[in-house]
């Protein structure tokens, strides 16, 4: 019997224990003064604890403390969640749909579908992008999709350790339909390859067209795993000491258990378990217990983990991999810089004008967050300056009296105020317009770049 046999059996075993044995999910209000605990009893799969911790992320669920334990065929977690105000969940609606998430009929986990997390396969075209990350790269990309008339219909945007990875999801924009024409798609794939080499990065600039449904986050993940952002052959000493600072992962083996454990520790924000889980499966490890609090300012969270064949990490090599790789896992989607929200009525080519101004005022994308809600964009941009430093609050006004004191926000007003030294510097403007024009004319995307 070959193994995509065995595999099929394996499948429809696992799918017939899960039908005997359906989940439990319920949602409780009373054991706890602060938080909402959602407990989830299941017949377990590798990746059935992703999966849940997937769900509550879709969800917008802030998880305070979590309980974890799968020994055997059977998991049950526990979860105390609150909502984005860091209020307990009493939404009637929204307790439904965890329920109906996590429950019986859903337990395949299909992700629920959300303007940027996932998207319906029928709806667009995904564009995957990787590349060397560099001051106007965005702005170029969607300078480039603009002119082959596509709609970007949303996107997100990871930049870690000099490295890039976007997912970007097109419609045609004649039709508001998914493009499949062969050659459209091999031109898109040309260009925007040629647009992410640059001048340096001729070996791992990368572009792919799917089709299928797929959850952004975790595909970025993967996308930067597989580049290996976590390698810091690219920093020196001083800056490796920074990139480490304030985060302390440690893994050593319990042999007398036949555990590795791991542990972390480190400044909480949204989404960090999610980050974590993923890392973990996608790297073939199962989690058997965990205990994670993050109730503070810090986060503290402890895995018991082997491999899928049961036995734990038995080389230094790999145990220093898994600290590198949940490293740039928690890394990755550290905030930088000035969020920017840009909310207004989406038009075609919006998303080239706004990044371009943003080139022009010498601002870099170091995240953004791109959807459309019914006729509606709603962007996020974090940006800095070319430096890596906090954008002055000169430079932000500029650009949102060019964008539009109404729809451009500061989130919480948040930027360094401003000092007589910006004063007769040079404009970065020109000179990121003077170059990223003459890049789309060599293109033959623009008629002149004078």
């Amino acid at each position: 019997m070959d193994s995509g046999s065995l595999a099929d059996i394996d499948d429809e075993y696992e799918k017939l224990v899960i039908g005997m044995n359906p989940p439990r999910v319920t949602v409780d209000n009373t054991s706890s003064s602060r938080a909402t605990l959602v407990k989830v009893d299941s017949a377990n799969k590798h990746g059935s604890l992703l999966e849940v911790v997937q769900v509550l992320n879709d969800l917008n669920l802030t998880v305070r403390r979590a309980y974890i334990t799968s020994d055997g065929e059977w998991f049950m977690d526990v979860f105390h969640v609150v909502d984005q105000d860091g209020n307990k969940i009493y939404s009637s609606e929204v307790i439904d749909r965890i329920q109906q998430s996590l429950g019986a009929r859903t337990f395949s986990f299909q992700p629920l579908k959300r303007l940027v997390g996932v998207q319906a396969s029928a709806e667009h075209t995904t564009i995957e992008l990787i590349g060397r990350d560099r001051p106007g790269l965005l702005s170029e990309i969607f300078a480039v999709l603009t002119d082959l008339k596509c709609n970007i219909v949303a996107s997100e945007v990871w930049t870690h350790n000099l490295r890039m990875a976007s997912l970007v999801y097109i419609t045609d924009e004649a039709t508001g339909l998914p493009i499949d024409d062969p050659d459209r798609l091999a031109k898109i794939k040309h260009l925007l390859r040629y647009v992410l080499k640059g001048n340096r990065d001729n070996q791992s600039a990368k572009t792919a067209i799917s089709f299928g449904a797929t959850h952004t986050e975790r595909r970025l993940h993967q996308m930067m795993y597989a580049d290996r952002d976590y390698d810091r052959d690219d920093m020196d000493g001083e800056e490796a000491l920074i990139y480490q600072s304030k985060l302390l992962v440690t893994v050593e083996n319990c042999t007398d258990k036949g555990y590795t454990v791991v542990n972390m520790r480190c400044k909480d924000r949204p989404k960090l378990l999610f980050d974590a889980v993923c890392t973990l499966t996608d790297m073939q490890y199962v989690v058997y217990h965990a205990t994670v609090i993050a109730e503070g300012p810090e986060a503290y969270q402890e895995y018991y983990i082997r491999h899928i064949d049961g036995s734990p990490i038995s080389s230094e090599g790999e145990r220093q991999r898994l600290v590198l790789c949940l490293e740039a896992a928690i890394r990755r989607r550290n905030i930088e810089g000035v969020r920017l929200e840009l909310c207004c009525e989406d038009r075609i080519g919006l998303l080239a004008d706004v990044t371009r101004i943003f080139r022009e005022n010498g601002l870099v994308v170091k995240q953004a967050e791109v959807s459309t809600r019914g006729s509606q964009a709603a962007n996020a941009f974090y940006v800095v300056d070319v430096s890596g430093n906090q954008v002055r609050s000169q430079t932000i006004e500029a650009v949102r009296n060019e964008i539009g004191q109404t729809i451009l926000h500061v989130k919480d007003d948040m930027y360094p105020s401003s000092s007589s030294q910006d004063a007769g510097k040079f404009s970065f403007g020109n000179l990121f317009r003077s170059r990223s024009e003459k890049f789309l004319y060599n293109l033959g995307l623009i008629r002149s770049c004078s």
